[in-house]
Order: C-alpha cells, then sequence, then structure tokens
C-alpha cells in the first residue's frame, strides 16, 4: 500500500516509542528545499531561528517520551546536498530531540545494510521510502508482512557503527 498525505502523517506522529530511519542516499531531491539550497550553495549560513514543521513533531514527540533515531550512511566527500542537509536541517533536528546519528562507511566494505530507505515504527511497523536514482521520492510504501528480525538487524548494524550528529559533524 502507497502512503500518501494524512495517511502517511500518523505514522510519523501515532507511534508509541521509536520511529527508525535508514537514510542511504548522498541526494535527496526536495523540491520544498530548493530555495534554501541554492542559499546554502551561495555560502549563507541557516538563520539560527530556522524552523520548519518536523522540529514541532520531534519537540512534541519526544516531550511525550518518544524516540526518534535516525542514521544516515555516508561516503567521503560529501555530496553538496549531505552538507546542506547537516547544516540547515540535521542540526535543528538534534536541538529538536531526534537523535540522529552518521554511519560513514568511506572505504569499508559493504555493511550489510538493505538498498533501500526505511522507517521502522515501535519495532513493529515497515515503511519502504522509494526514491529515484537523482534522489526524487516516487512514493513510500507499507511493508505488508515484513520480516521485522531483519529490519531490528540493519537497525542494529547501522547504530553500531555510526557516530552522533554532533560528534561527526563539526559545521
Amino acid at each position: 500500500m502507497y502512503l500518501k498525505g494524512e495517511e502517511w502523517s500518523r505514522y510519523t506522529r501515532d507511534f508509541h516509542r521509536e520511529a527508525f530511519r535508514l537514510e542511504l542516499h548522498p541526494v535527496y531531491s526536495m523540491p520544498d528545499e530548493q530555495e534554501e539550497f541554492e542559499r546554502f550553495l551561495a555560502g549563507e549560513k541557516p538563520p539560527a531561528d530556522l524552523h520548519y514543521p518536523w522540529l514541532d513533531k520531534v519537540t512534541d514527540g519526544t516531550a511525550s517520551g518518544k524516540r526518534f533515531l535516525r542514521v544516515h550512511v555516508v561516503t567521503r566527500p560529501l555530496s553538496d546536498y549531505l552538507r546542506y542537509e547537516f547544516e540547515w536541517g540535521y542540526a535543528f533536528n538534534v536541538r529538536a530531540g531526534e537523535d540522529i546519528r552518521i554511519l560513514d562507511v568511506t572505504g569499508e566494505p559493504d555493511p550489510g545494510l538493505p538498498d533501500h530507505d526505511f522507517w521502522m515504527f515501535d519495532e513493529a511497523t515497515v515503511v519502504r521510502m522509494l526514491y529515484r536514482p537523482d534522489g526524487t521520492q516516487i512514493g513510500r510504501e507499507l511493508v505488508e508482512r515484513p520480516d521485522i528480525d531483519a529490519y531490528r538487524r540493519y537497525r542494529d548494524l547501522a547504530l553500531k557503527g555510526a557516530v552522533p550528529f554532533q560528534e561527526y559533524w563539526r559545521g
């Protein structure tokens, strides 16, 4: 089943304990980020009071005891997009309470992770994130009967070698 709009938002809002996100792409083509990305490329720093709706979701969720956990797998040199995402996104997400970690696999053998991004909610529900090679999102697919043990292993494997975002990125 493909998820859109409120149907999708419900998953990132209504989980009970933990939302885990694995990201594997060096670029995500997000139309609503284009203006900020161009400002970043021009050398502009993010405004200190930068705000976007995800921050409210993280702040409200963590205040009620939920955990937002993300691992982004990267290789150096980092893409312009990743540098933008780190400076204009992740730095603010972490301040809002999201636990973001970076797994740098530069020069490392295949870590044994899947070939797709995903969200796992409460170790029970998996949503596969679908992208074109250029990073354009083409859908979100609810995995009907996920192998939860495999997705837990992917999460644990990614976390094992990852470092906290603030340790990895000093801006």
